[in-house]
């Protein structure tokens, strides 16, 4: 195995971009490639990649970011939460700065809302621990990587029997976005499946992209030789009129993914129907607590009514999710949206492909400065 280090050679890149080249001419038409993860994105900008490419390759940006994906009722309900007496609000910090409909939480926390920033379920029980008095309310948003160490949080809790600690489940699941992508008539060529979501995973659950649908894809890892590995594994199948599932990312992802952390994850969570921004509503999407610990549910303790909801007013960022839209062609883009003062969730997180747009394409980082 190379070292980590190697798979940011430079002159690596370089040949592989040579081959890509080289495919993507022999195949005589312009293809699409959706990375389907927030940190794919930063690297694909970081590292200077889509001007390693030949014209002929495009790279688009999809649906995995998860603060991006949170649909605004999750976040208005949360801000509910925030305001009522004795309720600690405990999160990753991308989300406080997330809009809602009317606020958001940074918002709230100036107004008074104990507001707090964690780093994982852990420091939420933390918290619960040392505030028996009160409620914590842990906002559980994350793909499939975080679900199991949410799990296992839940299961820490019902152990210790913490009456004051509450979840409120916000988790997305990869592969029926994917399905909606495609179902809806997307024209990607093929897919960069996410790293540490098919750890996981797996790849089974990503079969049904060239069976169902005959589009290639590859999971793959996230230094610069990994993806450009995995461009150059996509339009191998393409040239080959193979459509496979293929695993780049060999050093960590296997076909059956972490059979001990879906144990976990299943044991706690059931999938479920759910809101996705910029996708609407996906079955068999999120994960909602089991029967045997809705117990812990914050929205079966606060009976809260919440208004109608609604996305930013401008904000295209459902459309910049589901690879129709490029940033720059947003009319807040640059100008009234900012990752200084960011109106969309696009542009609030660090794995927004706003933000990445932002940071890296008005003044892209060669690869040799990375």
């Amino acid at each position: 195995m190379k070292s980590l280090s190697g798979y940011s050679d430079a002159s690596l890149c370089k040949k592989l971009a040579g081959y890509i080249k080289r495919l993507a001419k022999d195949l005589g038409r312009p293809v699409s490639f959706m990375e389907v993860c927030g940190t794919h994105t930063m690297a694909i900008f970081r590292f200077g990649l889509r001007q390693m490419l030949p014209s002929e390759v495009h790279l688009i940006s999809g649906p995995g970011c998860p603060v991006c994906v949170t649909p605004p009722s999750y976040i208005d309900l949360a801000i509910e939460i925030s305001k009522i007496d004795g309720v600690i609000i405990a999160t990753f910090g991308d989300m406080v700065r997330v809009p809602g409909t009317h606020s958001s939480l940074e918002k709230e926390k100036a107004r008074g809302a104990d507001v707090r920033v964690v780093y994982s379920p852990l420091g939420a029980l933390e918290i619960a621990r040392k505030n028996p008095e009160k409620r914590v309310v842990f906002l559980a948003v994350g793909f499939e990587t975080t679900a199991p160490t949410v799990a296992a949080g839940v299961l820490r809790a019902r152990q210790e029997g913490l009456k004051n600690f509450h979840i409120l489940s916000g988790h997305r699941l990869i592969p029926p976005a994917i399905r909606a992508l495609l179902a809806a008539g997307s024209n990607v060529d093929g897919f960069l499946l996410p790293g540490h979501v098919s750890v996981i995973i797996g790849s089974g659950p990503y079969e049904f992209i060239p069976k169902e649908f005959g589009v290639p894809a590859v999971v793959t890892g996230f230094e610069p030789v990994d993806i450009l590995l995995a461009l150059r594994m996509l339009l191998s199948q393409m040239s080959e009129d193979r459509q496979e599932v293929e695993i780049e990312y060999n050093r960590a992802a296997r076909p059956e993914g972490n059979e001990k952390a879906l144990e976990m994850l299943y044991k706690v969570f059931e999938a479920d129907e759910g809101q996705w921004r910029g996708l609407g509503r996906i079955p068999e999407s999120a994960l909602s607590l089991k029967h045997d610990f809705r117990f812990l549910a914050a929205e079966g303790v606060f009976d809260i009514a919440l208004g109608p909801s609604r996305e930013p007013s401008g904000c295209r960022c459902g459309e910049v999710l589901r690879g129709v839209l490029e940033p720059e062609e947003c009319g807040l883009f640059g100008t009234s949206c900012t990752p200084q003062h960011a109106i969309g969730p696009c542009m609030v997180s660090s794995e927004g492909t706003c933000a990445a747009h932002y940071k890296y394409e008005r003044s892209p980082a060669p690869l040799e400065r990375a």
